[in-house]
């Protein structure tokens, strides 16, 4: 496809997704819970946010993809992580894994290395020491961030996705989204996406909210970044600072048009 085919494309999931309103099952962190609700909602899916071992698996058959985001890791919600995850693959509901946080500390990485392996999940996105981190590509995380920069990161996707088996999305400055044979570049966003805790989580939100209405996972989270990108562009141009950024980002998420996604979209794909 061209930049402009793909670009197109994202215009119409969005028109799918607010047509169809899916609900979004999220297994999330204490520190995100409320935004990511609060994104999945504005971009025009439902969000439900359940924990507990004893209902994740009733709850994700009804949904129309998972979201796995161990950013607070703790036992039981790791086991019901597992158990709404083997659910969702067996029954064919896309699973977006956010590897908050791995690399950081080994338990961490025990944990996100647990779910790629026993879930298999659809797609994983996460910055690029996370990724780096999981692909032992050598990438560093302080605390949940990334520090540094990988070496190549269109080759760090490219492997990690063959070797997962997955979709990968790699965020930062420009993102890159890979399915292990192609990949495509989105240059939309903000810089002071990196200045708010939670946006990394509230794109994994948006990446998964489209999974639930376009079939091809390369697509899904090319359309969910940009989305995402646009509207944090809108939203950067009528601000001057973090706090109002993120009003108006939210502003931006439910009043973006598919027209305007289509005409806006940074998406190219990569020789």
């Amino acid at each position: 496809m061209t930049d402009r085919q793909i670009a197109s494309r994202t215009g119409e999931a969005l028109d799918r997704l607010r047509a169809s309103r899916p609900l979004v099952h999220h297994i999330t962190n204490f520190v995100v819970m409320n935004d990511t609700a609060n994104v999945t909602l504005l971009i025009g899916a439902s969000p439900v946010m359940a924990h507990a071992p004893e209902e994740v698996e009733e709850m994700v058959s009804m949904a129309g993809a998972l979201v796995l985001n161990p950013g607070t890791p703790q036992r039981d919600w790791n086991e019901a992580m597992l158990l709404a995850g083997r659910r969702a693959r067996e029954t064919g509901i896309p699973i977006v894994l956010d590897p908050v946080g791995a690399g950081a500390t080994e338990f961490r990485t025990r944990t996100n290395r647990m779910l790629l392996d026993e879930v298999k999940p659809t797609i994983v996105r996460g910055n690029a020491g996370e990724i780096g981190a999981l692909a032992g590509a050598g990438g560093e995380v302080k605390g949940v961030d990334s520090v540094g920069t990988l070496t190549d990161p269109e080759q760090v996707v490219r492997r990690a996705a063959k070797q997962w088996g997955v979709v990968v999305a790699i965020t930062g400055r420009r993102d890159l989204v890979s399915d292990g044979e192609r990949t495509i570049a989105v240059g939309n966003g903000h810089e002071w996406l990196t200045t708010l805790t939670g946006t990394g989580c509230m794109s994994t939100a948006m990446v998964a909210a489209f999974a639930a209405v376009e079939p091809d996972a390369l697509y899904a989270a090319t359309a969910g970044l940009a989305a995402y990108g646009v509207a944090a562009e809108l939203a950067a141009a009528r601000t001057d600072g973090p706090g109002s950024f993120k009003t108006a980002l939210f502003d931006e998420l439910y009043r973006l048009s598919s027209e305007r996604l289509a005409e806006a979209a940074s998406v190219v794909p990569v020789d």
